[in-house]
């Protein structure tokens, strides 16, 4: 079973999240804020990581992001964003953003499905 790593400050993203993955057979550790994010990442390993761009912080997934991959984890990392909405900018994949995918929030619960499945390299169904 794969594990995935849900990181955002909003408990409520975390826990909706965490039920839809759980329901669909994936087991899930959470995390509220980058420190304690940083640390279960390094301890749990997991097989992707979803992760918000504003937490305490506007930036603090973007830093987590690049901290993780200067340290050499490749562990696919799924973006959550509202920050679009707020400031009519799209983000996309690359070097400056070290994630493999974003997803507008709010996400529908087949979406991502679609987006973890295709991180996970898991084939549809």
């Amino acid at each position: 079973m794969d594990l995935i790593a849900i990181v955002d400050d909003d408990k409520d993203i975390v826990e909706t999240t965490g039920l839809i993955l759980q329901a669909n057979g994936f087991d899930v550790v959470k995390a509220y804020e980058p420190g304690e994010a940083y640390n279960l990442i390094k301890e749990r390993k997991p097989d992707l990581i979803i992760l918000d761009v504003m937490m305490n912080e506007p930036d603090d997934g973007f830093f987590l992001a690049q901290r993780l991959r200067r340290e050499g984890i490749e562990t696919p990392i799924l973006m959550y964003t509202s920050i679009s909405k707020a400031i009519g900018m799209e983000f996309g994949k690359s070097e400056i953003v070290s994630v493999d995918d974003f997803v507008e929030k709010p996400i529908s619960s087949d979406e991502l499905l679609t987006k973890v499945k295709k991180l996970l390299n898991i084939e549809g169904e």
